[in-house]
Parts: C-alpha cells; sequence; structure tokens
C-alpha cells in the first residue's frame, strides 16, 4: 500500500502522499479544520483545474458570477471567474490537476465548464456520489486519499487522450512561461491558426492566447506575492510596461498588482508546509482574504 505523510499548521491537519500518485498531473492533499475559524477564500485563477471533494456535515457556500450555490464538491476551471468560498468545519480532498490530466477525468470538456466554479456532482454523478459516501465511511486519512487514486486511476484508463498537438501547445506555452505566439504554436504542431484555435479551446477550456496570459500572469503573481517589485516583475515576465501587468492583475485578480502583493502578505493562516514554495496553495485553493 502506497505510504502517506501527515503534517499540520495552525488550526489545519494536512494529510499528503509521499511517493508519487498513479497518475502524472495530479497533486492531492487532505485538509481537516481544528479550528471554528472557517473557511473564507477567493479563488484566484492558476494554469491547473482545481478539484475537491468535500467530506464535512456543511457544504460550500460559492458566490460568483453567476449567484450563490451550495455544493458539496466542486471543481475551478482554469480561469474562473471572480468567486468567494466559505465553509464551516472544512474536511475536504483537494485535487489539482494539469489541463491534460482535466481533460481525461472530468468526463466534459472543458470549455463546458465556461471558466466558473461548478458542482462535482454535475460532472461525475452517481461515481462520483459513491466515491465520496466510501470516503465517508473510511477510518483514516490513508485510505480516503487510496480511494481517490483508485478512482482517478479507472478513470483514466476509460478516457479519451488529448490531441498530441494541443499537448504539446500547452507545453510549449507553460516552458516559456506563457511568451509565445499563436502563429508560431500553430507552425509547430502542422496547424491552421484556426484548427489549433478550436482543438485547443475544447481541451484545454481557453484559447492558446488566453492561455499564455494565465501562465505568464501566473508566473507574475508569484513574483509579487515572493515581494518582488512591480517594475522588475513586468519586465521579467515579458509584459510590455508596469501598466500592461497592471491591466492583466486587474483582469484575473481582480485587484491591483500591490492589492494583490498586500493581500498574500497579511493572510491570517502560513501555507502548510509542503506548499510554501506555492504562494496560491492554501485550503482550499486560494489564499484567505
Amino acid at each position: 500500500m502506497r505510504s502517506y505523510e501527515a503534517e499540520s499548521e495552525p488550526g489545519w491537519d494536512v494529510v499528503l502522499p509521499r511517493g508519487d500518485l498513479s497518475l502524472d498531473g495530479v497533486r492531492m492533499a487532505g485538509f481537516r479544520e481544528r479550528t471554528a475559524g472557517g473557511l473564507d477564500l477567493r479563488v484566484l485563477p492558476q494554469p491547473a483545474v482545481i478539484v475537491v471533494i468535500g467530506l464535512g456535515d456543511e457544504p460550500f457556500s460559492v458566490e460568483g458570477a453567476t449567484g450563490h450555490r451550495s455544493l458539496r464538491s466542486l471543481v475551478a476551471a482554469l480561469s474562473p471567474g471572480p468567486a468567494r468560498i466559505r465553509g464551516a468545519g472544512v474536511e475536504c480532498v483537494e485535487m489539482s490537476l494539469s489541463p491534460r490530466t482535466a481533460y481525461a477525468l472530468l468526463g466534459v470538456s472543458p470549455r463546458e465548464l465556461d471558466g466558473s466554479v461548478t458542482g462535482l456532482d454535475d460532472l461525475w454523478g452517481r461515481d462520483g456520489r459513491r466515491l465520496r459516501e466510501r470516503m465517508a465511511d473510511a477510518p483514516v486519512w490513508e485510505h480516503r486519499l487510496a480511494l481517490v487514486d483508485e478512482f482517478l486511476a479507472g478513470r483514466a484508463a476509460r478516457a479519451p487522450a488529448m490531441a498530441p498537438e494541443v499537448a504539446a501547445a500547452w507545453e510549449t506555452i507553460v516552458a516559456r512561461r506563457g511568451r509565445v505566439r499563436v502563429g508560431e504554436l500553430a507552425a509547430s504542431c502542422g496547424w491552421s491558426r484556426k484548427r489549433l484555435w478550436s482543438r485547443f479551446g475544447d481541451q484545454i477550456g481557453l484559447t492558446p492566447k488566453r492561455a499564455a496570459m494565465l501562465v505568464r500572469f501566473d508566473h507574475a503573481a508569484r513574483a509579487l506575492v515572493a515581494g518582488e517589485n512591480a517594475a522588475d516583475v513586468a519586465l521579467s515576465c515579458g509584459y510590455a510596461d508596469q501598466p500592461h501587468l497592471h491591466r492583466d492583475v486587474l483582469a484575473f485578480a481582480g485587484c491591483t498588482p500591490t492589492a494583490l502583493a498586500g493581500r498574500a502578505a497579511s493572510a491570517d493562516r502560513p501555507d502548510p508546509p509542503h506548499r510554501r514554495k506555492d504562494p496560491w496553495r492554501t485550503p482550499t485553493f486560494s489564499r484567505p482574504t
């Protein structure tokens, strides 16, 4: 049986796999709130699809562009619109999926997520509900994470594969930190711009241009959170100038670069030890407000 590692931070118990999971492109951890402080988080865009399977007695409260929803489990698209997640007595398993893995596991085209936070039951239906019931009945966290890993491997074995051209285009965008032109991507895979635009959108959920903007924003946001000067961040991340950086941060995060860095710096809970190189990742999938 795979071994797991238990950690803790103020107010939270954290359990994560020590070794590799069955699938590439999956990161997973279990979280349990140990205090009565509750969860109050804003969803911030990142180049990964976030899946949260809730196991607590109360559902998450999700406020977004489409209104308010109560969700036991949820999926946040690659670039969700402004949303706020609240919860009490939180107990959940969180997964971060690469776009390639998400395409295989979600069961729908990422385009159908429409840049939002969606109920996981809407995608996985009865299978997802049965998984959550088995997890709730499991006596220890190690069994819960093993159940999720087994479930994901089973779905992946039956899933369609992402087109190699789309996967290569995404990997190029990531490797070049978003500093790439769509024409170059199309030429590299032998497709027309129109065909790449269509297939990439179906299988990634964003246009190639928007995906490049998201990856570039992700690097810029991490640098801002780390305390780097906005002018230096704009230069190092390939923005035309500081106002260009300002516009992108405002579009993705809904605030200025200064406010984004300040929000992270003033968070009242530190990141779990295994996530401190990744400033976005606190339970459930964003920074506290």
